[in-house]
């Protein structure tokens, strides 16, 4: 049905006022995507029109896994997808697969949780403080943990977490957590890409909607995922979510738009086109305080989207995150799609997923501040995102004032209040940032076998 109202729409456009549409070089594209919340920027585009309205056919496509999204947009299966925000990071610095992949919209803030098993929990509660009412307080630290980790490790248990892929912004909030709490989440190096070389806590990819499954069966005792895996292993009976990412870090960045840059280069007005579409989609999720969430939510509980029960979704789109069962408090910024220029990319964004990767030695050997600043301008494209936000202004479906036009890319620096270990971080000064990180790589310092030499 929406395939046919498409091409009604197209067919009637000289008959109804229309939108200023660019002249595209392709009109017919492939998006892909996983089955996680925050793919909704594109769902909600499609189911309301706003690619159409551009004159785009889009097809959207559920993708087995992110190495799978990820290849197929390299290859042109895909013209785009909802992308882990350290894949185009990672292909355009060659860590794991080499191609320039560029990101011209971020998709959302916050979004992600950290859960454990009901056993897990049981052992690790007893270190987590309370407050009158019995309820646990928030933010939980690692440290609460790490007791629970030694026993496992004295009694010859390797203590198993999953995320959902090694460049994933899973994979490094857990492991900043963790070392928040004084566990060793362990490094890479070139000639091991386990991640596990020295580590107390041994992580591992699991798809986000496998998760579940996995802790359930004892294989991992608990993950990093995007919802509505961790509210679904509430609604199971089976864990216990112990933070948000927005308790992490407040308004972290989340997942990216991404395009190879050849696509971009030839298809300028395309790629306009899409994310005028987005923007649009953005705004449409956040605006009068979240009231269109529950419609979104009704979209993304089709099983073409995600697929997860109405209520498993709503727990955490709506505003609200529950914890343990019954424990459901007011989060009304767990998902922004947005809000505070959540859709703009900051090269700062794209700073710290890279200090992260040079932290774990994913990025094996040191680079200089300015390093990180040409790596970023080469992935985030803030130019083409403004460009598209103008057209939308002047087409009168967005307020001037809500894009920060004379943005140099960088953010503020992210006061220490507003991160669990009280490090602020400063996108400017990648290096010192590592420096000030209390576990993990600085300076010279590299993975030689299983030691941090240097």
């Amino acid at each position: 049905m929406k395939r046919i109202a498409s091409i009604l729409a197209a067919t009637t456009m000289l008959a109804t006022p229309a939108l200023a549409q660019l002249e595209l070089e392709k009109d017919e594209l492939t998006f892909g995507f996983i089955k996680l919340t925050d793919m909704a920027p594109l769902a909600v585009a499609y189911e309301q029109g706003y690619f159409d309205d551009e004159g785009l056919f889009v097809t959207l496509e559920a993708q087995a896994n992110w190495k799978v999204l990820l290849d197929g947009v390299i290859d042109g299966q895909l013209d785009g997808a909802h992308m882990l925000a350290g894949q185009p990071l990672a292909a355009t610095i060659g860590f794991g697969t080499e191609a320039h992949i560029i990101t011209p919209f971020s998709m959302d803030l916050n979004g992600n949780g950290i859960t454990v098993s009901n056993q897990i929990w049981s052992e690790m509660k007893e270190y987590v403080p309370h407050d009158d009412a019995g309820k646990p307080i928030h933010p939980i630290s690692a440290s609460s943990l790490k007791p629970v980790v030694e026993k496992y490790t004295a009694e010859g248990k390797p203590f198993n977490m999953g995320m959902v892929f090694p460049v994933s912004t899973h994979n490094y909030e857990l492991r900043y957590w963790l070392a928040a709490g004084g566990l060793e989440p362990g490094f890479y190096s070139p000639e091991n890409i386990s991640g596990q070389i020295g580590a107390d806590v041994l992580l591992s990819v699991t798809p986000p909607p496998q998760m579940p499954a996995t802790m359930e069966a004892g294989t991992i005792y608990g993950y990093c995922v995007g919802e509505p895996w961790n509210q679904q292993a509430v609604f199971k009976g089976i864990g216990v979510p112990v933070i948000t990412d927005y308790e992490l870090w407040k308004n972290n960045p989340e997942k990216v738009f991404g395009i190879t840059n050849e696509f971009a280069e030839e298809n300028p007005n395309t790629t306009l086109a899409v994310v005028k579409a987005l923007i649009r989609a953005a705004m449409w999720l956040d605006e009068n305080d979240n009231a269109n969430r529950p419609a979104a939510v009704e979209i993304l509980s089709q099983p073409e989207y995600v697929g997860a029960d109405y209520d498993v979704i709503a727990a955490s789109m709506t505003g609200t995150f529950e914890y343990e069962k019954g424990d459901k408090r007011e989060v009304p910024d767990f998902n922004v799609f947005f809000r505070y220029n959540a859709t703009y990319p900051f090269y700062s964004d794209a700073v710290w997923y890279l200090t992260q990767m040079r932290r774990w030695g994913q990025i094996a050997d040191a680079k200089p501040d300015s390093w990180y600043d040409e790596v970023a301008k080469s992935v985030y494209k803030p130019e083409i995102y403004l460009e598209a936000a103008k057209l939308l202004v002047e087409e009168g479906l967005a307020n001037e004032a809500d894009f920060p036009w004379d943005s140099d890319g960088y953010k503020a620096v992210t006061p220490a209040e507003d991160i669990i270990d009280g490090i602020p971080y400063d996108g400017r000064t990648p290096n010192a940032y590592l420096e000030s990180l209390p576990i993990g790589l600085k300076g010279d310092q590299k993975v030689v076998g299983t030691e941090v030499q240097g």
